[in-house]
C-alpha cells in the first residue's frame, strides 16, 4: 500500500515527508560548511537538493499527486514557476542594470561603458 493512497493526512506521510526534508536540509547544510568540493560543486548540489525539497514538499505535504484530477494542480504549478522565473530573473536584471548605472564617479562609468561596448581609444 502506498503512503499516498493511505488518505490525505496519514502520519506515515507526513512523517515520511518530515525525515526526507530534514535529510535534505542537513545535507544541503553539511555540504556547505564542509567545504569539501568546489564552489561550482557545491552551487550544482545545493540546486539539486532544493529541487528534490521542492518535490518532498509536494508530494507528502501538499499531495498534489493524490487527486483523481491533477490538471489543475498541474496548471498552478506551471503558473507558480513562471512568476518564480520572472521574479529571480526580473530581480537580477534590475539589479545589474543598477551595477551598470551606479558608478562612483562619471570617469569610471564612461570607462565601464567603453569597455563593455568594446570601444578602444
Amino acid at each position: 500500500m502506498s503512503l499516498h493512497r493511505a488518505g490525505h493526512g496519514a502520519y506515515a506521510s507526513y512523517a515520511t515527508g518530515f525525515i526526507l526534508s530534514l535529510v535534505l536540509t542537513f545535507a544541503a547544510y553539511f555540504l556547505v560548511t564542509g567545504h569539501a568540493f568546489s564552489t561550482q560543486t557545491i552551487v550544482i548540489a545545493i540546486v539539486a537538493l532544493a529541487i528534490a525539497q521542492l518535490l518532498v514538499q509536494l508530494l507528502f505535504f501538499l499531495h498534489l499527486g493524490a487527486e483523481p484530477r491533477p490538471r489543475w494542480n498541474l496548471m498552478v504549478m506551471l503558473f507558480a514557476v513562471m512568476v518564480l522565473v520572472i521574479v529571480v530573473f526580473g530581480s537580477l536584471w534590475i539589479m545589474s542594470n543598477l551595477n551598470y548605472h551606479m558608478m562612483m564617479s562619471p570617469s569610471e562609468t564612461n570607462e565601464y561603458i567603453m569597455e563593455d561596448e568594446g570601444i578602444h581609444r
